[in-house]
């Protein structure tokens, strides 16, 4: 099934007054998850999340206990968050997310940081002339706006977040639509749930799984073609899945 998609043309491209061409990488794309992906967001995402529970009185959570909540989207972060303090009503869901937003989007870069190796990593697939490409399940001005923080939007040729289309992961939509704006060819995906494995899989891409990232279950559940512990070990491991 991977296999099934046509390259497009060898695109050069300048790194240190080199030209290179990807044809000795067999991915012309890669897209990544933001979440637990290539942003370590729990601390900033907790708050918020903590900071809805506040409001109706209700315990605090540990950033530990709130990453496997993470990467569904904020709605559903929240329902567990609710659920893991006492329960909640449709109206408490809806009053509490909108205080949620509100709180993250004007904190949403406190703690929020890359993983390590990501950026060599990023800076090693666009020197084989790779395009990169974000789909995440975060509402997409979320997105936008913690990647501009960081210095980092300019490295993406799309960024799609769970509000973008009318469908979010897992299902394969998104996937098809950042390969399509990324210019087409042969894709992986990563990401760090089972949303993302689902999604890059249904779409036809091998998915790699991150086991640092925001797990909801062990990674070996998530069924992903190759497992990273580390950003170092990114390009070798396409490397074997492209082979």
């Amino acid at each position: 099934m991977e296999g099934s998609l046509p390259r497009k043309p060898c695109q050069f491209h300048s790194v240190a007054g080199r030209p290179l061409c990807n044809d000795a990488f067999l991915f012309d794309i890669v897209g990544f998850d933001l979440d637990g992906t290539l942003l370590d967001t729990s601390g900033d995402l907790a708050a918020a999340v903590n900071h809805a529970l506040a409001s109706v009185d209700r315990p605090q959570l540990t950033v530990e206990q709130v990453k496997p909540m993470i990467g569904g989207g904020a709605r559903h972060m929240l329902k567990q968050g609710l659920t893991a303090t006492g329960g909640y009503d449709e109206a408490m869901l809806d009053s509490l997310h909108a205080k949620l937003l509100a709180y993250y989007e004007a904190n949403i870069c406190v703690h929020t940081r890359p993983y390590p190796g990501v950026i060599e990593a990023l800076d090693a697939l666009a020197a084989k002339g790779v395009t990169l490409g974000i789909v995440t399940n975060k509402i997409e001005r979320f997105a936008r706006t913690v990647l501009a923080e960081l210095g980092l939007t300019d490295r993406f040729a799309c960024i799609l977040g769970g509000d973008t289309l009318t469908e979010s992961k897992p299902s394969p939509m998104p996937i098809h639509a950042m390969v399509k704006l990324c210019g087409g060819g042969r894709a992986a995906f990563v990401g760090d749930s089972v949303f993302d494995i689902q999604a890059g899989q249904a779409a036809g891409l091998p998915a790699i799984a991150c086991s640092f990232g925001f797990l909801m279950q062990p990674v070996a559940e998530l069924g992903a073609d190759a497992v990273i512990d580390g950003y170092d070990e990114l390009m070798p491991t396409l490397e074997r899945l492209g082979a």
